[in-house]
C-alpha cells in the first residue's frame, strides 16, 4: 500500500504508540469499504451482511463495522455473546448483530438487554429463546441456522423434522432469516456445494417461510443460486482471496512493517538463532527485528521480510520476539537500527504468507498480535 495515498483516521487505535512498539500494523478501512461494495456489485440487488467475528479478523471489530456502516451495511455476524456485546455498546442500537454460534445456556436475559439476534442451532436454543421472548413480553428476532452438510453448527435434519411437528415451537419469535453455511465454497467444482444447496432447500421449506442466506465469501462468485436473499462475506472484506487459484478481485487491506533492533556482520562457519540451525555459508550481514512469534508471525510462517522491493531472507528459527535476516544484498549503513521492513504488503500479500505457511489468509489475520503500533487509514 502506498502510505502517500491515505489518509490516517485513528493513529493509535490498541493503545502502543508508533515509537514504542515494535512493528507497525495498518489497516485500509477504504479497501474494506472497497470491498464491500464490489461484492454487493457481484450480488446485484442481494443484501450483503459483514462478518466481523474474531475482533473483525483481527483487524478490529469496531473499526470495520463504522467503516461499513458509511457504505449502508446494517446486519453484522459475530461468533460469539461476547463479541455482540462489545460491538453493541460500539456502534449503537441501529444496525442488527446476530451470534452465529448461538447463545450460551442461560445468558439470553443478556443479550435480549443489548438488541442481540439469536442464531438458533439446536432444539434446546429454540426453548430457551422462546422462554426468553416470554420473558420479555415481545418478540424476539432470530435467524435459525440449519447443517446443510458441514457438520459444525446448526439443527440437524432429523431435528428440523422434529422441531416443526410442534405447532408453537416458533411463538415468540421473528425468525428473521434461515441461514446454512457451505464448507466447500471456496473450490467450485466440489459437488458438496450443490449437495449442500439442495440440502439447504429441502429444510427450509420445512421452516417458517423467511428470507435465506447461505452464500459465504467464496460463495458469493458461484453464481446467483447461492446468493439468496443474504449473503455474509467476512474473509473478502480483508482482502483474503476469495476465489483460490484465480486473481483476487479483492484489494488488499493489510500493511506490516517491523522495526531493525539491530545489524552486524559475520564471518564464515557463525552459527545463527536458536539451535544454530542456520550456519553461515561466508560472511554475511545480518538485521534483527523486533517481531517475532508472540506477535503471531508462526514459526511455519513465510520465511522472509522485504525492504525497498528487496527480498531478505530469514536465517535461523523465528523467535518469540525477533527474527534475524540476510540483509547481504545491500550495502552496509543501508540498513539502520529503527528502519522498517515489510512483512506483508505489496511485495508479500496475505495469501502469500499463508501460501509459505502451508495455511490459509484466515489463520495469519487472525493469529496477529496486540503489540503492534495501529494505525487505520482510509484510502
Amino acid at each position: 500500500m502506498n502510505d502517500a495515498s491515505k489518509r490516517s483516521l485513528s493513529g493509535d487505535a490498541a493503545g502502543v504508540s508508533e515509537a514504542a512498539a515494535g512493528a507497525i500494523l495498518t489497516i485500509d478501512l477504504g479497501a474494506i469499504r472497497e470491498n464491500y461494495r464490489r461484492l454487493k456489485a457481484q450480488l446485484g440487488g442481494v443484501r450483503c451482511a459483514g462478518v466481523v467475528k474474531a475482533d473483525g479478523y483481527g483487524l478490529g471489530a469496531t473499526q470495520v463495522a463504522s467503516a461499513l456502516m458509511k457504505d449502508g451495511c446494517d446486519i453484522f455476524f459475530v461468533a460469539l455473546l461476547a463479541e455482540g456485546l462489545v460491538l453493541r455498546k460500539a456502534i449503537g442500537a441501529g444496525p442488527d448483530i446476530y451470534v452465529l454460534n448461538g447463545l450460551p445456556p442461560g445468558s439470553e436475559p443478556e443479550a435480549v438487554a443489548a438488541g442481540l439476534c439469536a442464531v438458533i442451532n439446536s432444539g434446546a436454543q429454540l426453548t430457551a429463546w422462546r422462554a426468553a421472548a416470554h420473558g420479555a413480553g415481545r418478540r424476539l428476532p432470530a435467524a435459525i441456522q440449519v447443517d446443510s452438510g458441514m457438520s459444525r453448527l446448526g439443527m440437524a435434519p432429523a431435528e428440523v423434522e422434529a422441531v416443526v411437528k410442534d405447532t408453537g415451537a416458533f411463538a415468540g419469535i421473528d425468525v428473521r432469516y434461515v441461514i446454512s453455511h457451505l464448507a466447500c465454497a471456496d473450490e467450485p467444482r466440489h459437488p458438496a456445494n450443490e449437495q449442500q444447496r439442495l440440502a439447504f432447500e429441502r429444510l427450509r421449506a420445512l421452516l417458517p417461510e423467511a428470507p435465506a442466506s447461505l452464500a459465504n465469501s467464496s460463495g458469493i462468485f458461484l453464481g446467483p443460486r447461492y446468493h439468496y436473499d443474504l449473503a455474509r462475506p467476512g474473509a473478502a472484506l480483508y482482502g483474503i482471496n476469495p476465489t483460490p487459484g484465480a486473481p483476487n478481485p479483492m484489494l488488499p487491506v493489510v500493511g506490516l512493517r517491523a522495526k531493525v533492533a539491530q545489524t552486524r556482520g559475520i564471518e564464515k562457519g557463525t552459527g545463527v538463532g536458536y539451535g544454530h540451525s542456520y550456519h553461515a555459508e561466508g560472511p554475511r550481514s545480518l538485521a534483527t527485528i523486533s517481531f517475532g512469534y508472540a506477535d503471531g508471525w508462526l514459526r511455519r510462517s513465510a520465511s522472509a521480510a522485504w525492504f525497498e522491493g528487496v527480498r531478505l531472507p530469514f536465517l535461523g528459527r523465528v523467535s518469540m520476539d525477533s527474527i534475524i535476516l540476510d540483509i547481504s544484498a545491500f550495502p552496509p549503513g543501508k540498513l539502520r537500527e529503527g528502519d522498517l521492513v515489510e512483512l506483508l504488503g505489496p511485495s508479500q500479500s496475505v495469501d502469500d504468507a499463508a501460501g509459505h505457511a502451508g495455511t490459509i489468509g484466515y489463520e495469519i489475520l487472525a493469529s496477529l498480535g496486540t503489540r503492534f503500533h495501529r494505525r487505520y487509514v482510509d484510502s
